[in-house]
């Protein structure tokens, strides 16, 4: 395997996260909802955890990117 196709495939490999924070960031609204339909009253206190849980969800996936991009480029 030459260095160009092993650059590709790291590339592709770590674009993965970028997908996987999708799944996170879904998974941070959804519990979000879920939470506030059960409990109306408390999702006021909880609104603040949830942009820290979406900030973090997608954080990861910027830094995937970012990463994906130097391997690509340097």
């Amino acid at each position: 395997m030459d260095l160009e196709s092993a650059k590709m495939l790291g590339a592709g490999l770590a674009a993965i996260g970028a997908g996987m924070a999708a799944i996170g960031v879904g998974n941070v609204f959804g519990s979000f909802l879920e939470s506030a339909l059960r409990n109306p009253g408390a999702a006021d206190g909880q609104q603040g955890r949830l942009f820290i849980g979406f900030a973090a969800a997608e954080l990861l996936g910027l830094l995937a990117f970012v990463v994906a991009m130097i391997i690509l480029f340097v």
